[in-house]
């Protein structure tokens, strides 16, 4: 079914619901309501003017005040009052309904009194007709003072305003009522259900189109706040769908050139083994040589793609352990003595005082050697790379810094994302484009500060900082 439709059939659901509820308890119940409000409007008004006779019994208000309260009570009220004494006397008598069941040609006021007598709670409450007038009237009575002893006694009668009539112009009215506001609530329901529902289905639309791998897609929530909201928060999410799909597509490139090229020498030197230089050793040697070196590169690749994942899954878990920082930085650039040696880069390191750390010493080693790996990488033409630990309040700052062409402003906050590659990469060593991505996902896991400072003709320095909280003092 569709949303539009649901929407409009709430709305008038609703409607009629509330129509309903108007009609039960306007016309259904509306004569036996206004019945018990009378009634309990004359029991209130009998325990007030109770209240009253009793101020007058011990002497608290005086017999010209008590009468003019019961004939305040009885106007506001519209009542007649009669009041006996224990003889069944009347003593006071208040008459604003005329002829009524108690001062009427044929009352019956001495059965009133007995009957309230030979009743359990000493009180009488009667629907009865008015013989004269073909209206009904509520009676109530109760004593006045001691039940069992009584000191007076008290009668109270109310007309019942015939509601039939009432009844009648109510339906009229509610009947005129219900026809307009039926016909305004299904067009404002149908108005309010397109204006609703017309937004989700272009979203619902745009969403489809970006299912099928459509990332040009615009998402329109035009019509309500939390429509655009979302319709922003999915437009969003199909940028970032479409950068991620870019760089996955970067990704696969680089991945299947670098690996090309590495499984084409092995085999290559396989073969040549076979053929040529399985009985010369000298070459044999370099041959093998060869194979190790590009097996060793392509274990790096299919390690780094694992260990990201591991850790953007939440799999890995740190394990610490203390070790000094100063001196696990000289052994990982002790690494890099052959490509130095080789290659011609030159690592200057500086160290500061050393610092005993607490941290996952084997992700941390990672995280250094992906930086100066990353700087050897995009370094300038003099091959220098300087690494450097500082010392601070804050903790311990290590700093990797090359002097390449830089990173342009706009691509700084991209450096550190998955499969991103500068386009000054250069090939003498071969990389995946993870090795970032991997010293970022560590350091969150550390919850470390880490971050790159670069000018555009002057090289990158790339940095992070051990807390002091993990620095031993």
């Amino acid at each position: 079914m569709p949303l539009k439709f649901k929407v409009w059939m709430y709305f008038v659901s609703f409607t009629i619901m509330v129509f309903v509820l108007m009609w039960t308890f306007q016309i259904l119940f509306l004569e036996n309501f206004y019945e018990s409000m009378k009634t309990r409007a004359a029991e209130r008004s009998a325990n007030n003017i109770a209240e009253c006779y009793d101020e007058l019994q011990n002497g608290t208000i005086d017999a010209a005040e008590f009468k003019s309260r019961i004939e305040s009570i009885a106007l506001d009220n519209d009542l007649c009052v009669e009041i006996f004494d224990r003889y069944e006397r009347s003593r006071y008598s208040v008459e604003t309904l005329g002829d009524c069941l108690i001062h009427g040609k044929e009352n019956r006021t001495g059965v009133y009194l007995l009957n309230i007598l030979e009743s359990s709670d000493r009180t009488i409450r009667y629907t009865m007709k008015n013989p004269r007038s073909g209206y009904n009237m509520l009676l109530y009575g109760r004593t006045l003072g001691n039940k069992n002893n009584p000191s007076g006694y008290l009668l109270v009668n109310s007309a019942l305003v015939p509601v039939g009539s009432t009844v009648y112009i109510i339906k009229r009215q509610l009947m005129l009522i219900t026809i307009v506001l039926i016909v305004a609530a299904f067009v404002i329901s149908l108005f309010l259900s397109r204006r609703i529902a017309s937004p989700i289905a272009n979203i619902t639309k745009s969403a489809e189109n970006l299912a099928k791998g459509d990332f040009s897609t615009r998402f329109d929530g035009k019509g309500y706040l939390e429509a655009e909201k979302l319709a922003d928060m999915l437009t969003y999410a199909e940028k970032e769908l479409s950068r991620v799909d870019t760089m996955q597509r970067d990704l696969i490139a680089n991945v299947s050139h670098d690996l090309r090229t590495p499984l084409t020498m092995l085999k290559a030197y396989a073969e040549m083994i076979r053929d040529l230089s399985g009985d010369n050793p000298v070459k044999r040697n370099e041959h093998l040589e060869i194979i190790i070196n590009e097996t060793d590169r392509l274990s790096l690749m299919v390690n780094d793609i694992l260990d990201l994942s591991k850790l953007e899954s939440g799999k890995q878990k740190l394990n610490i352990s203390e070790f000094e920082i100063s001196s696990k930085l000289g052994e990982i650039i002790g690494r890099f003595k052959g490509i130095s040696e080789k290659m011609g880069y030159n690592i200057v390191f500086t160290p500061d005082t050393e610092k005993n750390v607490r941290c996952d010493v084997g992700k941390i080693e990672q995280v250094i050697y992906n930086l100066i790996n990353n700087a050897i990488n995009y370094t300038g033409e003099d091959k220098q790379v300087f690494v450097r630990q500082i010392n601070t309040p804050e903790g311990v700052l290590i700093e990797v810094e090359d002097t390449g062409e830089g990173i342009e402003e706009d691509k700084i906050k991209l450096i550190f994302d998955k499969y991103y590659r500068s386009e000054n990469h250069k090939r003498e060593v071969v990389g995946t484009g993870l090795g970032l991505s991997i010293v970022k996902a560590v350091l969150k896991l550390h919850n470390y500060d880490y971050g790159v400072r670069s000018t555009k003709g002057k090289g990158s320095t790339f940095w992070f900082r051990i807390s002091s909280q993990d620095v031993i003092e």
